[in-house]
């Protein structure tokens, strides 16, 4: 038996993006559905750290994204029971530099960043270690970022997707995108039957290319894998969430190979999470012993005494990496009622807010609350093979640079 459902607004993908997209649209009125072909947050968002961050990101479309989105995390974390649900912590982001050389690429990053309205405030080493009095003696120091903070995403996607009171459809995977004689979109079709729809959103994460074809356009989102390694439960040891410089440097890069740098947080159930890792090889899930073994290495570089803490276990996920490392956020002009909110890579907890508020103000025909055209879907044109890339080679329409020119000095050249 199948059905047909109606609505204004298919979601397709319910992890944290999609959930988001899911409440701001209910919140302007909207009749939506959310469809996965899996639980809720049972993808990317599963995998992820929770981490709401805006020191890792350069003056530009992304960092206002993130402002933005921190606004609006900061005030769900208000709503009554809200917050408390999903484990939202303001602890706040140290980034550590081990010379001065490194620091001082820190201090001129975190310069350009204040112009934009983020807080970042020097650490010396000495304050450094009254924040974080179990890191390695001997670092040079670091900045401050009041404005980061944590959510548990598995509980965060959750909570939003019920607060939306949107229609859930898990287990139903999409089969396609429903058209007019026109192209406009009309729904989507499930192994379960039709959900009809002048609107489909495009939240697939890791999997939004293959969505977008389904609508026979071309989106060039790709899968990088990262591990994360988690200890058994310990006191509150590692106060904030600390990483090296050169992580902003990773996240920034467009290299297929393997990168790891440290990244050390605690979360309110007492484990702390080490990463991070980032390769291109695929949606390959097989555990790789040299990246964890490289990832607890840097982690006790940063905090000695995670030597004698056991590590209970690993987990992997991918995230969706774009070449010009933006997101797709906002109407496709190939395909009229077609919208996307994917390719976020590691970034999708803590920009999910902004991207669902963008998402929802087009769907009711306001004005986004932010300049689309960085975002802009079709902003990618396939032109001539390279290997590592799906085959393709993809130039950004219009100049967008994308997020790249991070630090004048990586931490490794500072050393």
């Amino acid at each position: 038996m199948t059905e047909r459902l109606t609505c204004d607004v298919v979601v397709v993908g319910a992890g944290m993006v999609g959930a988001a997209c899911a409440l701001y649209a209910a919140r302007a009125g909207l009749g939506v559905t959310v469809v996965d072909r899996g639980p809720v947050a049972g993808g990317t968002t599963g995998a992820g750290e929770g981490n709401l961050l805006v020191s890792d990101k350069e003056p530009g479309p992304e960092l206002r994204l993130a402002l933005l989105s921190n606004r609006l995390w900061t005030d769900l974390a208000a709503e009554p029971g809200l917050g408390t649900a999903f484990e939202y912590d303001p602890k706040g982001g140290l980034v550590v530099a081990s010379a001065p050389e490194g620091l001082a690429a820190l201090e001129a990053f975190a310069a350009g960043q204040r112009t934009a309205g983020v807080a970042a405030e020097t650490v010396t080493a000495g304050q450094l270690r009254e924040l974080e009095p179990e890191s390695a003696p001997g670092l040079a120091g670091g900045v401050y970022y009041p404005q980061d903070a944590q959510v548990m995403p598995t509980l965060a996607a959750a909570h939003l997707v019920r607060a939306s009171r949107a229609r859930l459809l898990t287990g139903r995977t999409v089969t396609g995108v429903l058209r007019s004689r026109d192209g406009a979109v009309r729904g989507v079709r499930t192994d379960r039957g039709e959900i009809h729809a002048p609107a489909v959103v495009n939240a697939a994460g890791t999997w939004g290319g293959e969505v977008a074809a389904l609508a026979g356009v071309h989106l060039p989102v790709l899968p990088r894998r990262g591990f994360v390694l988690v200890t058994e439960p310990l006191p509150p040891l590692v106060r904030h969430k600390v990483y090296a410089a050169d992580y902003v440097a990773d996240v920034a890069s467009d290299s297929a190979a393997l990168q790891t740098s440290p990244v050390v947080e605690g979360t309110a159930a007492g484990p702390v999470l080490i990463g991070a890792s980032r390769e291109r090889v695929g949606f390959d899930r097989s555990f790789s012993l040299p990246v964890v073994r490289a990832l607890a290495a840097g982690a006790t570089r940063l905090f000695p005494f995670l030597e004698r803490v056991r590590a209970m276990r690993t987990y992997v996920g991918f995230r969706p990496y774009m070449p010009d490392h933006l997101p797709a956020i906002g109407p496709d002009p190939r395909v009229p009622g077609l919208l996307h909110a994917c390719g976020h890579e590691g970034a999708g907890i803590g920009l999910a807010t902004g991207t669902g508020q963008l998402i929802a103000q087009v769907l009711d025909g306001r004005t986004p609350d932010l300049d689309l055209t960085p975002f802009r879907p079709d902003r990618f044109a396939p032109r001539d093979e390279e290997p590592g890339l799906s085959g393709r080679r993809f130039a950004a329409r219009d100049g967008n640079p994308g997020r790249r020119g991070r630090f004048v000095a990586h931490e490794e050249e500072a050393e």
